[in-house]
């Protein structure tokens, strides 16, 4: 085998471990909700059991805020390989805090075992991001790699939802975290095999990862880094708050199974639009992606909280296919997916894009703002607890701004930053 061989198949190696990792992450954040919820029902008060029931997804991602700048570091000193591992480690010990809170019956070691989780996920992404984005060479093709990531993103996020309903059942009355042990043993299970698979794969490591680098300033420096890292507060609040806060609307009418199965069509149609952006992605720029699934989004929105449940249409249950009617808001609710699937590659595309080697320290500020996937679907399950539908206004400022980065804000214009 030439050397020029040996490099593209070690590529291709780094390339598909960073895609497994990138499953891992959206299936411990999209555990966070449904498990939450089961937390939440032991609060009699209907108001107190919506918020409580977010708490554990509020302690996921309040995870970043902490672990964001330090992942970062970490990257940039050791590498991407030992922060990978360092990740996995942390990812098996917090999914082990969870299951022990259910065997203790102790909501407090649960919001710990989710704050752990939460170190675990901003790691892997602080990893997973710019390390396709560099193998993909920066640009579209760096978009292209994160979007066919983000594909398998979606996939797991999909079924995670839809498992953990179909193990509960159509009621959350008496149910503990006990009941959900399986997801808690196969989590544990996928990460203990892919410590093993990381620790003996000779990762591509980008020029300079792991060694000493001079930075001449700060990346807060990089303008369209600044709105990005704003831009993806509000997106990861967007992505959560968006399907999370739709169980809580359908449980009452359709029970909790079902209202999990409609929320993983959420998840399911952002595989359908990561695929279809894998396609496209090295044709199409950020940008535009961006804009455009940005107005479709808040138009699903706003349409969605006008016709309520003025209409009814027919939409699955569960895996048997069988459907019940359901209002029209559900349906409208559900397209957003579509719109966001492209979103987190985009904007990180956007405000990375010519740092040079600012990227790793950048991809840490940049995953300490996924915070907002805590802070953003708490401020929405305030207003929910006297209205969800009016609480997708929240979503909506936040696909607002989203549109202003895309057509203002992530234009470079530092480019007299020397980031070599």
């Amino acid at each position: 085998m030439t050397k020029q061989d040996s490099g593209a198949s070690l590529r291709i190696v780094t390339i598909v471990a960073m895609m497994f990792l990138y499953a891992m992450i959206s299936f411990i954040t999209n555990l966070a909700a449904p498990v939450g919820k089961i937390w939440g029902a032991s609060f009699e008060d209907p108001g107190q059991a919506e918020r409580m029931g977010m708490l554990g997804n509020l302690f996921n991602f309040l995870a970043y805020l902490i672990m964001g700048i330090p992942a970062g570091n970490f990257l940039a000193k050791f590498g991407y390989k030992k922060t990978a591992l360092t990740a996995i480690a942390l990812g098996f010990v917090g999914i082990g805090v969870q299951w022990l809170s259910g065997a203790a019956s102790s909501f407090a070691i649960y919001l710990t075992g989710a704050l752990i989780c939460g170190f675990c996920v901003c790691m892997l992404n602080t990893v997973t991001n710019p390390m396709l984005n560099l193998l993909g060479g920066g640009g579209n093709k760096g978009n292209q790699l994160n979007m066919i990531g983000g594909t398998l993103n979606s996939l797991s996020g999909t079924l995670t939802p839809m498992l953990v309903g179909a193990i509960i059942g159509e009621s959350l009355v008496g149910k503990t975290i006990a009941d959900v042990n399986i997801m808690l043993y196969i989590a544990m299970g996928v990460f203990a095999l892919l410590f093993l698979i990381i620790f003996v794969t000779p990762l591509a490591e980008p020029a300079g990862a792991g060694q000493q680098v001079t930075y001449e300033r700060s990346p807060w420096a990089f303008r369209h880094l600044t709105l990005g890292v704003i831009a993806i507060f509000f997106y990861v609040g967007v992505e959560v708050g968006v399907p999370a806060t739709l169980i809580s609307y359908l449980n009452p009418l359709v029970g909790f199974a079902a209202a999990g199965f409609v929320a993983g069509l959420y998840w399911l149609l952002m595989l359908v639009g990561r695929t279809i952006g894998s396609a496209i992605g090295a044709k199409v720029s950020s940008k535009v992606m961006v804009t455009c699934v940005s107005v479709v989004a808040i138009a699903l929105m706003a349409a969605a909280m006008i016709l309520g449940d003025s209409i009814t249409v027919s939409l699955p249950t569960g895996w048997d296919f069988a459907v019940a009617e359901m209002p029209i808001a559900a349906l409208l609710i559900i397209l957003v997916g579509l719109c966001t699937s492209v979103m987190w590659g985009c904007i990180f595309n956007l405000a990375t894009e010519g740092l040079g080697k600012y990227t790793a320290k950048a991809s840490g500020i940049f995953m300490m703002m996924v915070v907002g996937g805590g802070i953003v679907p708490q401020i929405q399950s305030l207003i929910a607890a006297s209205n969800i539908l009016l609480s997708y206004i929240v979503p909506i400022i936040g696909v607002a701004f989203i549109l202003f980065y895309a057509l203002v804000g992530s234009k470079n214009v530092n480019k007299d930053i020397k980031v070599d």
